[in-house]
C-alpha cells in the first residue's frame, strides 16, 4: 500500500475545463470520497488516475512513483466502474481470479487468493454461479473483490453503487468499507450521494466545476462548510440560505431585525453589508415569538416521513425548511433559530465569514 499525491491536476477537453488545479495528499490507507454534482469533474479525475485520460497539466504519485508518466497497466491501480463490467460466461471465481491470471499467478495461488477475498465480501457461497445469477448487490461485491484481489496499490470507485436500489446500496457500502479497512488499501471513491460520502470517507473533498471547495473530515464539514457552495450541497435537507445585511451589531434578515449579543460578534465583524446567514433546518425549535430569528410556516406544507417531519416556512419573502424529529400532524406556526447557531458567509463571495 502506499500514499497518492495529486499536485496541481489539470485537464481540459477544448475550451471545456474539467479539473483545474487539484491538489491532494491521500494518506496510506486512508479512503477518501470525492462527492460533487454530475459535471464536477469526479469522474475524471479518477480516469485520470487510472491512466484512461491524458493530464493536461500538474502530476500525479503513487508512493514515490509518478503514475502519470506510465501506461496504465503499469500504474498497479485497480478500479470499479458503476457498470459491474463482469464477464457474463465466466462463474464467479474465474472473474475474480482473472486478473490475477492474467499476471501470470498459479492456478493454485489464483484459487486461494479468490476465495479469501469472496469470504470477506460474503460471495464464498456463490462461486460457481455466473453473473446472471446473481443479485445486483451480489455482482457488484464481485467487481470490488476482482479489483482487490491484487491487493493495488490504489484502489479507485467510480459511483458503484449508484444503479443499486436503497437497501442494496446500505448493504454494499457496509461491505465495502469493512473490505477497506481490512486490507488497508488507499482509495478514492467518486459519489454524488451525501450518504455514502459521509459514511464512508475518512475526508471528504468537495467538488465544483472541477475545483476543490473544501477537504474536511464528515463531521467538520457539516458543522464548518467553507462556503455558500458547500453548505447548501451538503446536508440532507441542505442548510437555508437567507440574504442579510449587518451592520454594528444588528443582523437584518427582510423586515427583521436580530440583535446579536456582544460575545457573539466577532463571528460577523469581519464582514459588513451584504451577508448570507446558513441555518441548519434541525436548528429551528418551536418559539412563542421571542428570540433570535423567527420564521413563519406556510399554510399546509409540510411532509411526514417517519423519524421526522419537514416544515416550509418563511424568514420574510425568504423560504426556508424547518426539520422536526419525530412525526408531527399539526406544526406550530413560528420557529426560532438561536443566534448562536447561524453561520455567516461573505456576501459577495460566499465565504465563510468568522469561526
Amino acid at each position: 500500500m502506499a500514499q497518492a499525491e495529486f499536485l496541481a491536476v489539470g485537464k481540459r477537453f477544448g475550451e471545456i475545463i474539467a479539473v483545474d488545479n487539484f491538489t491532494l495528499r491521500v494518506d496510506d490507507g486512508e479512503l477518501i470520497t470525492v462527492l460533487g454534482p454530475s459535471g464536477c469533474g469526479k469522474s475524471t479525475l479518477l480516469r485520470l488516475t487510472a491512466g484512461l485520460e491524458t493530464l493536461s497539466s500538474g502530476s500525479i504519485s503513487v508512493g514515490v512513483c509518478r503514475i502519470d508518466e506510465l501506461p496504465p497497466q503499469q500504474r498497479d491501480i485497480a478500479m470499479v466502474f458503476q457498470d459491474y463490467a463482469l464477464y457474463p460466461h465466466m462463474t464467479v471465481r474465474a472473474n475474480i481470479e482473472f486478473p490475477l491470471r492474467m499476471r501470470g499467478v498459479s492456478r493454485a495461488a489464483r484459487q486461494r487468493q479468490a476465495e479469501e477475498v469472496a469470504a470477506l465480501v460474503e460471495l464464498d457461497d456463490v462461486l460457481d454461479r455466473r453473473p446472471a445469477q446473481l443479485s445486483g448487490g451480489q455482482r457488484q461485491r464481485v467487481a470490488v473483490a476482482r479489483a482487490l484481489v491484487r491487493r493495488p496499490a490504489l484502489f479507485l470507485l467510480d459511483e458503484p453503487l449508484s444503479s443499486l436500489d436503497a437497501r442494496l446500496r446500505s448493504s454494499v457500502r457496509r461491505h465495502v468499507r469493512t473490505l477497506q479497512r481490512q486490507l488497508g488499501v488507499t482509495t478514492l471513491y467518486v459519489t454524488h450521494d451525501q450518504t455514502e460520502a459521509m459514511t464512508l470517507g475518512d475526508r471528504i473533498v468537495v467538488l465544483h466545476r472541477g475545483r476543490i471547495q473544501q477537504v474536511d473530515t464528515p463531521t467538520a464539514l457539516y458543522e464548518r462548510p467553507a462556503n455558500t457552495f458547500v453548505a447548501g450541497f451538503v446536508g440532507t435537507p441542505p442548510m437555508n440560505l437567507l440574504e442579510a445585511r449587518y451592520a454594528d451589531g444588528m443582523l437584518r434578515v427582510g423586515d427583521q431585525n436580530v440583535t446579536i449579543p456582544t460575545g457573539l460578534r466577532a463571528r460577523f465583524d469581519a464582514t459588513a453589508g451584504a451577508v448570507v446567514i446558513g441555518i441548519r433546518p434541525e436548528a429551528f425549535h418551536p418559539c412563542d415569538g421571542q428570540g433570535s430569528l423567527v420564521v413563519v410556516r406556510e399554510a399546509a406544507t409540510h411532509e411526514m416521513l417517519g423519524s421526522e417531519t419537514l416544515v416550509r416556512a418563511k424568514a420574510g419573502t425568504q423560504h426556508v425548511v424547518v426539520r422536526l424529529f419525530g412525526s408531527v400532524r399539526e406544526p406550530p406556526e413560528r420557529f426560532v433559530a438561536p443566534v448562536e447557531q447561524l453561520h455567516v458567509f461573505d456576501g459577495a463571495t460566499g465565504a465563510r465569514v468568522g469561526p
